[in-house]
């Protein structure tokens, strides 16, 4: 799924329950913090470096918590594939983690690693299953996932690539399309209609998969936006916490669609 939380609106809403103390700076002689080139009016505010240091810890409690999950998974004498059924609640507990934390950006310190822990023991469950049919693939993913974090990236700080209204209008969109596009899939096969082509090995699938990568990849540069205009705003230092937290959720979605991509073209 997109990533919901490093939204124009959230950005919005969440200014305004700060506006209050940092607008104090500015009338006790501080510079005016609703100028958007000038810089915080208060020591401890979020900057971007620090909100990427902390995006490389979350990173790292993924890895240690997907190590956990990694072992989780077995083949069977038989060759199946057993994931113990309680990994769902990692799943569970991630998406709670991350809907509280988007409504409640002032815990991000505390919900943003547990929501790591959560993802990262899921991840590395399923992880192993994908490993254990199609060896090699989980580094394939994960190294496209890096690759596509910094080429997006340096495609922003050199901008190469400018965030306008319009290009978010786009991507925004396009993940509308996706998301009906689940939701329609699922429900029909609730009604034992079996529509999720995307998920076969066709050509079909493959372009569709294609796209939702493609699709997945510009929110990053979305919330490299997000950041900068949360950090130029002289946003709390708990922002940072929260716009780490916003890129591993789009971390997460990108890695998924491009390990199921692979198995596509494995297959």
């Amino acid at each position: 799924m997109a990533n919901p939380a490093l939204t124009d609106k959230h950005f919005e809403r969440e200014r305004d329950e700060w506006e209050p103390g940092y607008a104090a700076g500015a009338s006790t002689g501080g510079t005016d913090r609703r100028d958007p080139g000038a810089p915080a009016t208060r020591t401890g505010a979020m900057t971007a470096n620090g909100t990427f240091a902390k995006t490389f810890v979350l990173f790292l409690i993924v890895l240690a918590a997907g190590s956990f999950g990694w072992q989780q998974t077995q083949a069977s004498p038989t060759g199946r594939i057993e994931i113990p059924g309680w990994i769902l609640l990692s799943v569970l507990a991630g998406l709670a983690l991350a809907l509280v934390c988007i409504f409640k950006p002032r815990m991000s310190p505390v919900l943003a690693p547990l929501y790591a822990v959560a993802e990262g023991v899921f991840l590395g469950a399923i992880s192993k299953a994908f490993e254990l049919q199609w060896d090699g693939i989980v580094f394939q993913a994960v190294l496209a996932t890096v690759g596509v974090f910094f080429a997006t990236l340096a495609l922003y700080v050199f901008g190469v690539v400018k965030v306008t209204r319009k290009f978010t209008a786009v991507v925004i969109g396009a993940t509308l399309g996706i998301a009906v596009m689940y939701l329609l899939g699922l429900v029909l096969s609730l009604f034992g209609v079996d529509m999720v082509f995307w998920n076969e090995p066709t050509p079909l699938g493959i372009i569709v998969s294609v796209v939702i990568c493609v699709v997945a990849a510009p929110h990053l540069l979305l919330d490299y936006e997000f950041i900068r205009q949360a950090s130029i705003q002289g946003a709390p230092k708990y922002m940072e916490w929260y716009g780490a937290f916003g890129i591993m959720v789009t971390l997460v979605w990108l890695y998924l669609e491009l390990l199921r991509l692979l198995s596509l073209l494995r297959r």
